[in-house]
């Protein structure tokens, strides 16, 4: 039987000795991998309008969620005025299609305030659906899109 400091220190190099072996370095893919199951991307770049209800209706739904759960709050959004389309993929070919747009939010205190938000394919739901992103300038209270919703724009 094992002592306490005999256990552990078998356990120390069996952890090792696996760090080790799992060490290898990176292969390229085998011809099976190239020609089957990496392809790439298959993207349509058929993404929804800016003023889509969908896309608008997430981030009502999503705002309202975050506003609540982590900031005790009970804003939300109540309608977007002045949507409109401030860019479309652009960045390099072969990247995730994205729609960038811009709008006013009317929030439930009574002040209007700028939103960006993209809304992109594949990035929705387990990949399977659209994405949206969004960042309503004055509200972004983590900082993910600092400063002043500037990281949602194009």
């Amino acid at each position: 039987m094992f002592s306490g400091i005999r256990l552990f220190r078998a356990v120390a190099v069996a952890a090792a000795l696996g760090l080790l072996a799992s060490a290898t370095p990176a292969s390229a893919a085998n011809f099976l991998e190239k020609n089957f199951w990496l392809s790439g991307p298959n993207y349509h770049g058929d993404l929804p309008s800016c003023e889509n209800s969908w896309a608008l209706g997430e981030i009502q739904r999503k705002f309202s969620s975050k506003e609540g759960r982590f900031w005790n709050s009970s804003l939300s959004i109540t309608d977007f005025e002045r949507v409109k389309e401030t860019a479309y993929s652009p960045w390099a070919n072969q990247t995730i299609p994205r729609r960038f747009c811009s709008a006013v939010a009317l929030v439930s205190d009574g002040v209007r305030r700028p939103i960006h938000y993209s809304i992109a394919e594949d990035l929705g739901e387990i990949g399977a659906i659209w994405g949206v992103e969004w960042c309503v300038v004055g509200l972004d209270r983590n900082w993910a899109y600092n400063p002043a919703c500037r990281v949602a724009k194009p």
